[in-house]
């Protein structure tokens, strides 16, 4: 049964300060998914320092990462992983207010069982109406509402929203569903991770996917790596 999981990894630094890309990896492989979405990753060539390509090896998988933070040689932005067959087919950036940190998305079509599955990895702001603006683009014609972007389809991220803002609801009115809610027992939160209790990091399913089970683990190595716990999301399409 295909898994995907989606992980803040707040530049590969644990509750303990130390930065582990390695650490990561082992929440990851634990976790044992088909595609992955990670946020907060960086890139910087020299240092120990490109966390993206020392995930992406460690679990023997192809990455797309778009740095929506590019200073200098250093990179900052959202990521993409999957050992399956796959392509990218978009990164760009989402909508910013004013000077507020800039957004991104990745989307890559990955063959999972003979079966083409669009999935767009994103990272929304912390702003309200910043939020809203990046639901509505990535419902829009360059993204989900691209005649490419066929079903079976996935939206995950770290969307910084709540089921009672305004960009969860907009998403939550178009054709997408919250894999949590369509499990028979209580959504499970993810951030901050020695006790969750906010529920903004989310894996969203169309049409022809059907969510079979979904955790987040709070194992010792998962509860030191980040200040998010993953959400691992198993599916079935069809």
């Amino acid at each position: 049964m295909p898994r995907v999981v989606t992980y803040n990894v707040r530049r590969c630094v644990g509750v303990d300060r130390g930065q582990a890309p390695e650490r990561i990896a082992r929440v990851l492989r634990a976790c044992g998914a088909d595609v992955i979405g990670l946020q907060e990753i960086d890139v910087m060539p020299g240092r120990a320092g490109n966390h993206v390509e020392t995930i992406a090896r460690a679990l023997g998988m192809t990455a797309y990462f778009f740095p929506a933070i590019r200073l200098g040689l250093y990179h900052y932005g959202v990521a993409l992983m999957t050992a399956h067959p796959s392509r990218l087919v978009r990164a760009d950036y989402l909508p910013r207010a004013g000077k507020l940190e800039p957004r991104g998305a990745v989307w890559a079509a990955v063959t999972i069982d003979g079966v083409e599955v669009q999935v767009v990895n994103t990272h929304f702001g912390l702003g309200g109406r910043e939020r809203l603006a990046q639901a509505e683009a990535l419902l829009g014609p360059d993204w989900l509402g691209n005649p490419e972007c066929r079903e079976p389809r996935l939206l995950i991220g770290d969307f910084n929203a709540t089921p009672m803002t305004r960009a969860y609801k907009r998403l939550a009115a178009s054709e997408l569903r919250d894999a949590q809610t369509l499990l028979d027992r209580p959504p499970r939160c993810t951030f901050p991770n020695a006790l969750p209790v906010l529920r903004i990091d989310h894996v969203w399913v169309g049409p022809g996917v059907s969510v079979r089970d979904a955790r987040v683990p709070r194992d010792p190595l998962a509860r030191v790596a980040s200040d998010h716990l993953p959400l691992v999301v198993d599916f079935e399409i069809g």
